[in-house]
């Protein structure tokens, strides 16, 4: 077997992944960021901007799952406990179309700022609510923005995950000792992530759909000879809006006409990693409070 046929299953010359961000219900109820520029006072629940959060359960997420049923494509939704527990018949309907269920916090909290013992329980809780409302345990792991703590990827090693996302340093996965087995990195992406690619105000449809075919033509062409991975990030309360959906259909065509594409999941992107370990990058690095990079604390 040449190192080429092991990049990806089946000779595939890049690996597309996506991923959906399922946070509706897990925003506080008076402070989160949103379309409504005007703060409230402090004291009242932020009824308006909390609508907005509301709108990915209802409408967002159902109508992104339509349009991944459109173009045969399973991804990885990252969901908040509190969200989980608001919608659980939303979570398990993501995890019966065959989508993976990550793990994304039990709420939104600064997760960096708790000590060993409470990330483990918060860490622990997310868990539990996924497995009660889909009856999967999740694999996969993401911090709120992007933001692990010193000992977030030990803890995660010890509760049963094998990858973790919140890292930016590479177009393709790679393996880490931690607790000393290993641990994969499935690269997460700004540039392509809705929530800071665009706002309601400067949204510009030909601009992003122009990016994303441009990073896939990219990538694919750098994918004959070395593996590559891109990464398109959607959040249920901005990229479930009609219009966006429509221009996500026109890319997800375009992308489709290739054969060559394996279109995964990152638990199966981690699985495949961790089965060939051989052919894969091994990261070494200082611990964290050192390098100021995710991996070890010790």
């Amino acid at each position: 077997m040449t190192m080429a046929s092991t990049f990806w299953p089946n000779r595939a010359r890049l690996a597309v992944t996506v991923t959906l961000q399922f946070e509706a219900g897990g925003q506080p109820i008076s402070g989160a960021p949103g379309p409504i520029a005007e703060p409230i006072l402090p004291g009242f629940p932020d009824l308006g901007q909390n609508s907005f959060y509301e709108y990915g359960a209802r409408e967002g997420i159902p109508r992104l799952l339509d349009l991944f049923d459109k173009h045969g494509i399973k991804v990885s939704a990252y969901m908040v406990g509190d969200a989980v527990r608001r919608h659980p018949d939303l979570a398990a309907e993501i995890v019966r179309r065959g989508h993976e269920a990550g793990a994304h916090g039990q709420s939104w909290q600064r997760q960096y700022q708790l000590d060993r013992p409470q990330e483990t329980a918060w860490i622990a809780s997310n868990v539990r609510s996924i497995e009660e409302a889909t009856g999967t345990r999740p694999s996969g792991y993401t911090n709120y923005w992007i933001r692990p703590g010193v000992n977030t990827l030990e803890i995660l090693q010890e509760l049963g995950f094998r990858y973790h996302i919140d890292d930016l340093s590479a177009d393709e996965p790679f393996l880490q000792t931690i607790n000393g087995r290993p641990f994969v990195t499935v690269p997460y992406t700004v540039h392509l992530n809705d929530i800071v690619s665009f706002d309601f105000s400067n949204f510009n449809p030909a601009a992003y759909e122009q990016q994303l075919i441009d990073e896939f033509d990219q990538l694919y062409e750098e994918g004959a000879h070395k593996r590559r991975m891109m990464v398109v990030a959607l959040h249920d309360r901005l990229s479930g809006h009609a219009s966006r959906v429509r221009v996500l259909d026109r890319v997800l065509t375009r992308l489709r006409e290739h054969d060559d594409v394996w279109w995964a999941r990152k638990d199966q992107i981690a699985d495949w990693i961790l089965a060939h370990p051989e052919t894969v990058t091994w990261v070494s690095r200082d611990p964290a409070p050192i390098s100021g990079l995710p991996g070890s604390s010790a």
